[in-house]
């Protein structure tokens, strides 16, 4: 079922969205943007904690599971237990599946299969859709 056509138990009009968010998140997890690669600095954060999603607090990936892809997005190999879905992204002439939060729907980015073991994928993540909660504060 596409994210749009889903019932989240998040939700808000497209005006409380753009209220909420900052324009770059707002773009990103509401219209399906991309932003640039390597401007994100989550990208290079290392620290122990988890990465959530900026729409509505939803923790999406651990730092267990990030690593560098040398793409600039942050990237994971493995997101936390019912934390995202994913539909079919047909757009710019591809065929990709795209990662959305389970609770309020924001588009994260896309999944490929490209990355490292143990489970040989990469969630290329926007920074712009989460924030990092460093261990402890939760």
């Amino acid at each position: 079922m596409a994210a749009s056509q889903k019932q989240f138990e998040v939700t808000k009009t497209v005006e409380e969205w753009r209220q909420s968010l900052p324009p770059e998140a707002f773009r990103v997890l509401r219209e399906h943007g991309t932003e640039r690669a390597g401007t994100s600095p989550l990208d290079k954060q290392y620290e122990k904690g988890t990465y959530d999603c900026l729409g509505c607090g939803q923790a999406l990936f651990t730092s267990g599971t990030k690593f560098n892809s040398g793409t600039g997005w942050p990237s994971f190999y493995d997101p936390i237990e019912n934390a995202v879905e994913s539909t079919v992204d047909r757009a710019f002439f591809m065929v990709r599946t795209e990662i959305h939060c389970s609770k309020c729907g924001g588009h994260l980015g896309h999944v490929f299969d490209d990355g490292p073991a143990p489970t040989g994928k990469r969630y290329c993540m926007n920074g712009a859709a989460m924030k990092f909660v460093p261990e402890g504060e939760a």
